[in-house]
């Protein structure tokens, strides 16, 4: 009896990393389909840091869709975005061929478990980390042939970009369907040899104001925004101050503000190290800070110590 009920049941675990975005991307143009403004980049972490581990399975025993996140069971009814991605994926194995050994699964009712090992919404982009881990499950459990990285926006915008390691492009694309709004790796991990990151967290505990409401708020009232998508972004490393403009020139602000005075000082320190050593020499010794209550520091291994 325990033999046949393995054979019912159908499990894939997947790990999936955090990335950090160098040019974030703030705002949509398309809320249902999480098409953004501007395209955006990002880099990869190392999955044996900070990653999410999620675990689907299909069983034709599963009463209803269930959830397990950080342990706690959530009812996936209220959670839109999932369901976004497991519709998709459901009807994309429909395309399956009829005499495909797991033709069945497209029927049957599913369990989530996922776990992060760091902070959930506290800006380490637990989310893209999530539904990447989760639609590239889902894919290999549902034997899906698809463009993973276009069903993971649907869940996070910035989740399609942890699909790949390394260093990666999001484009925002520009079809009203969003099939051309996906991520590319354009440089692999190992394209700056010694590279590091390090993540400054100033505090733990969740964002006053999730980011999906914070980029709603700048769309409706930021006069800066625009000028953001068009003018401000290719500028690298003052493309992250200037989003936390964007966030102030919101109304009502967004308070309280993503960064905070300790942000502020790490900034002075980057910004004085520079100076010190002098551009373009101290190049990997950059900045981004993060909509959310951590700044993140990028420079070379020798520099570590």
């Amino acid at each position: 009896m325990a033999d046949e009920d393995e054979e019912k049941i159908q499990m894939v675990t997947c790990q999936a990393p955090v990335n950090i975005a160098v040019i974030k991307y703030w705002g949509k143009r398309d809320e249902e389909l999480i098409l953004p403004l501007n395209s955006s980049l990002s880099v990869t972490l190392g999955i044996d840091e900070l990653h999410s581990i999620t675990t689907v399975a299909v069983s034709p025993d599963f009463c209803e869709d269930c959830l397990w996140l950080n342990g706690r069971k959530h009812d996936i009814a209220e959670m839109p975005r999932i369901q976004k991605c497991l519709s998709k994926i459901r009807e994309l194995s429909k395309c399956n061929p009829p005499n495909c050994s797991l033709s069945y699964l497209k029927d049957c009712y599913i369990h989530i478990c996922s776990e992060n090992n760091f902070p959930t919404a506290a800006g380490l982009a637990s989310s893209a980390a999530g539904y990447s881990c989760l639609v590239f499950a889902l894919s290999r459990l549902f034997q899906v042939d698809c463009e993973i990285s276009e069903i993971a926006r649907r869940g996070s915008g910035s989740a399609c970009r942890s699909i790949f390691g390394g260093f990666v492009a999001w484009e925002k694309g520009e079809l009203a369907d969003g099939s051309d709004s996906i991520a590319k790796q354009i440089a692999s991990q190992d394209h700056w040899k010694g590279f590091r990151v390090l993540i400054l967290v100033v505090s733990d505990q969740q964002k006053g104001i999730g980011s999906t409401e914070g980029m709603k708020r700048s769309i409706e009232t930021s006069y800066l925004l625009k000028l953001r998508a068009e003018f401000c972004v290719p500028q690298r490393m003052e493309e992250s101050n200037q989003l936390h403009a964007v966030c102030q020139d919101t109304y009502p602000p967004i308070t309280p503000p993503y960064m905070s005075s300790t942000s502020h000082r790490i900034v002075q320190l980057v910004t004085e190290y520079n100076n010190f050593y002098g551009f373009p020499k101290s190049l990997l010794n950059s900045i981004t800070l993060e909509p959310a209550k951590e700044a993140v520091k990028y420079i070379i291994s020798t520099k570590v110590r």
